[in-house]
């Protein structure tokens, strides 16, 4: 399934101000057509050690971005209760320093949360330099959760001037000019909608209910959100049209397959930070004077 940067970008990553259609893209792609007449079994090896490779690129990156301490990357995931969020997360960063990296997963905002404007809560978990962020949903769920479900927008304690025909093209600016700013200041900033077709979504509610391990996972609102599948499809378009940027593209992720999606969003976190050029700082003249000093220290002190 390897495949060069330029079809990647061809294939997943949205345009600037680009007009794209979800329906264009295939949720159950699954790598070139040889690949598709492989087995199964061939099939999850291969992704296996290709995943195995960029964890071990994806560390070393990581390091770099560390010990540079001048960027940071955050990572944006948007998708379909059931889409694999979660287990992206667990699989692509497991080879990271924990040290390295932090996970936000954003639940009902808080009453002091809806005291202050829908981004407030989200910059307090920016990632710090060195360090990759995760935000399993995001500041986006306020122009898709909000946009399906209306009323929680009267609940967010707006003045009417906040309101009217143009809240979505507002909240739309300010998510532009937010991670444009995080952009100038040093973060990298890496979007992905992980594309599930309504089919495999309900064969995944459906293994859940049949596995007393992960029944835990179901929710009732699960179910009840399925009801405004459409309408949650017009909101995502509609949001990555508007907030595809050459600053932050948005990356449209096959998720009918789950190895698809661990593998494409490993590659692009890891080659956008291999694309920073960023490299390991060297030691001063003066400072390598000082470390030749320690260095006689310690061979002194062996040799009493």
């Amino acid at each position: 399934m390897t495949l060069t940067q330029k079809e990647i970008e061809r294939l997943f990553r949205v345009p600037a101000k680009g007009r794209i259609r979800l329906k264009d893209f295939d949720p159950g792609w699954a790598g070139r057509k040889e690949l598709r007449q492989l087995g199964k079994g061939e099939i999850k090896a291969r992704a296996d050690a290709l995943l195995t490779k960029n964890r071990e690129s994806l560390n070393a990156a990581q390091e770099v971005l560390w010990a540079t301490d001048r960027h940071s990357v955050l990572v944006v995931l948007q998708a379909m209760d059931g889409a694999g969020k979660d287990g992206a997360i667990r699989h692509v960063m497991s080879g990271v320093n924990p040290q390295g990296c932090q996970v936000f997963s954003f639940k009902k905002p808080s009453d002091e949360e809806l005291d202050h404007n829908f981004l407030w809560r989200y910059m307090r978990a920016l990632p710090e330099r060195g360090r990759i962020g995760l935000f399993n949903r995001s500041y986006y769920e306020d122009v898709l959760v909000v946009r399906v479900h209306p009323e929680i927008l009267e609940r967010q304690k707006l003045p009417e001037s906040a309101l009217g025909k143009d809240v979505w093209k507002h909240r739309f600016d300010d998510i532009n000019s937010f991670e444009q700013h995080l952009v100038r200041n040093g973060t990298l900033v890496l979007k992905f909608f992980l594309h599930m077709s309504k089919k495999e979504q309900r064969r995944r509610f459906l293994a859940r209910l049949d596995d007393p391990h992960k029944q835990w996972k179901f929710s009732d609102a699960d179910i009840d959100e399925r009801d405004h599948w459409d309408a949650y499809q017009d909101a995502f378009e509609d949001a990555i049209n508007q907030t595809s940027t050459k600053w932050a593209p948005w990356w449209v992720i096959p998720a009918d397959n789950k190895w698809v999606t661990r593998v494409l969003v490993s590659t692009v976190i890891t080659r956008s930070i291999e694309k920073l050029g960023l490299k390991m700082p060297v030691v001063p003249p003066g400072r390598q004077v000082e470390l030749v000093e320690a260095r006689r220290r310690l061979n002194e002190e062996a040799q009493r």
